[in-house]
């Protein structure tokens, strides 16, 4: 007998037949093949609530244990397994859907000429941004250079993997997974995104000669179905880093004519055509410095430029910018609490003020997106609320019980009303801690490799960039030792890069001498980088 999900979600209706010899067995994966991914912020490890669906009945089974689950309630879709033969009916809350409408950095500094001798011949063309979550498209007139529409939209293939390492790993296990990963990305995310563009600019799709692409270099991988599997282990040799080429259609553009896609050259594994698009459109390619270029995510890259030389890390920050690991933490999507203000009364009572990505009410947001995080760290820890540790003092505890609760794993505090109120935990604290105190110590690490106290401008790119307080990020220790007045806001410089080169063909000449221009820093070899990294493990 065949399996029967009957599903509700958002006010409609779904029923899938999963096939037992070709459809993952784990719910949360299950899901997300048959179109309803889930927010598995956590990458599955069972240390948030985001996945949480409502057993309605039927039985499923735990992953780890193997014990039915037979009784109705809510669960965790990411620690339960469908059974072959049964029948189940389930409903998935609208907060567990990973969301469709995505905020994605789409605008972005140039402080460089912008040229006029496009990459390819015609009367528009399209730059693209493919993030890890998001992906931006924008139209321009490649004569002018004027910008008609932008359109963007959640990379795909979230909904198979939340970060890098988890689609690299997908493709490790299972080699089929490449073919799979790159139509996500092509046919359903960039398509998509393509034709609303020319759609908002009433341009027929028969009119686009060409696009250029950024991204990281697993991204631009998979959207070419290159298997990205020798990124995840040593000595993580990407199979090409150079400027390529290919025909749309051979992409799955098929509402497109056969246009050449052109992937920008990147600069090593973990830095990659999205670091040198950031580069060249924020002009330090072509500067002595000293600066610093900073692009906080999942992998924090890093670039120093010092006497015309480039010297470029990343940092496994961890996807917690992302709010993935964390309690309460979505990415940053309509109804997000992005901005987190305290204050305490004379008497010590903690006044709490939550804003919202669409003004959403508080009690009514599924989470908090990094920059909240960001606010807190950097306010708690200046009213006291918080200890250097990181951890909640006793002292504000005591004077605000309704605001603390004792957990498993330390204190959480509550900063709305209602059932489930969103709250932050003191493990929370920890990993966001653990983000922070990558990114600083790789800043302090080129710093102090080349032998300088600071510089005077930092170049701070991408969308959670574009999102925070620079004076929290400064005051929590994400950028130390800097003031307000050396940050500068630069917005999402992979798009900027990758218009840029569609607009003036030298640009990719340019692009390809950074990769000799550049001495890449392995962290992991540096013998006073964890020392570093420990030092930063704590609010200043």
């Amino acid at each position: 007998m065949n399996t029967t999900l009957h599903l509700q979600a958002l006010h409609r209706n779904q029923t899938i037949h999963p096939d037992p010899a070709t459809d993952p067995r784990g719910l949360a994966d299950l899901l997300a093949f048959h179109g309803l991914p889930l927010n598995t912020r956590c990458a599955q490890n069972g240390c948030c609530e985001s996945c949480t669906v409502q057993l309605d009945r039927g039985s499923l089974k735990e992953t780890i244990s193997g014990n039915p689950i037979t009784h109705p309630g809510p669960l965790l879709a990411c620690r339960a397994e469908w059974i072959p033969g049964t029948e189940i009916a389930l409903t998935i809350p609208s907060r567990s859907l990973l969301a469709r409408d995505a905020v994605a950095a789409d605008d972005f500094q140039i402080s460089v000429p912008v040229g006029n001798s496009p990459l390819f011949s015609g009367e528009f063309g399209l730059a693209v941004d493919i993030g890890t979550t998001t992906v931006v498209v924008l139209l321009a007139e490649l004569a002018t250079g004027r910008i008609l529409t932008r359109a963007s939209g959640f990379n795909q293939q979230v909904g198979l993997g939340d970060d890098v390492l988890a689609r690299i790993g997908l493709c490790y296990k299972n080699p089929g997974m490449v073919i799979r990963l790159q139509r996500a990305i092509c046919e359903e995310t960039l398509a998509p995104l393509a034709l609303e563009a020319c759609a908002k600019a009433s341009i027929p799709p028969e009119r686009i000669s060409g696009m250029a692409v950024a991204g990281n270099t697993a991204m631009l991988h998979l959207l070419f179905g290159e298997d990205p599997s020798p990124l995840g282990v040593v000595p993580f040799t990407p199979r090409f880093l150079d400027h390529r080429i290919r025909g749309a259609h051979s992409l799955g553009f098929c509402d497109f004519p056969d246009m050449p896609v052109h992937a920008l050259p990147g600069l090593a594994a973990y830095v990659g055509a999205d670091i040198a698009a950031g580069l060249y459109a924020t002009g330090l390619h072509d500067s002595p410095g000293p600066a610093l270029f900073v692009d906080v995510g999942t992998n924090g890259e890093i670039a120093l430029l010092k006497e015309g030389r480039l010297y470029a890390c990343a940092t496994a920050a961890g996807p917690a910018f992302e709010g993935c690991s964390l309690s309460c933490g979505m990415r940053a999507t309509e109804g997000a609490v992005e901005g987190i203000a305290l204050s305490l009364d004379q008497n010590g009572q903690i006044a709490i003020h939550l804003q919202t990505i669409g003004h959403l009410p508080p009690e009514q947001s599924p989470g908090f997106c990094g920059s909240a995080y960001i606010d807190f760290l950097a306010q708690a820890r200046a009213a006291g609320i918080l200890m250097e540790n990181g951890r909640f003092d006793p002292k504000h505890v005591a004077a605000n019980p309704a605001l603390f609760q004792d957990e498993e794993n330390g204190r959480a505090m509550r900063l709305t009303e209602g059932e489930p109120p969103l709250r932050i935990t003191e493990s929370d604290l920890a990993i966001l801690l653990q983000s922070k105190a990558a990114i600083a110590a790789g800043i302090q690490t080129l710093l102090e490799r080349e032998r300088l106290a600071g510089v005077p401008r930092l170049y701070l790119a991408g969308g959670f960039g574009m999102h925070l307080d620079v004076p929290h990020a400064i005051a929590c220790g994400l950028l130390p030792g800097f003031l307000p007045s050396q940050v500068e806001v630069v917005g999402n410089t992979s798009l900027g890069g990758a218009y840029l080169a569609m607009l003036d063909r030298s640009v990719l000449k340019e692009l390809t001498r950074l990769q000799t221009r550049t001495t890449i820093v392995e962290l992991n070899l540096d013998p006073e980088f964890e020392n570093r990294y420990i030092d930063n493990l704590t609010l200043a």
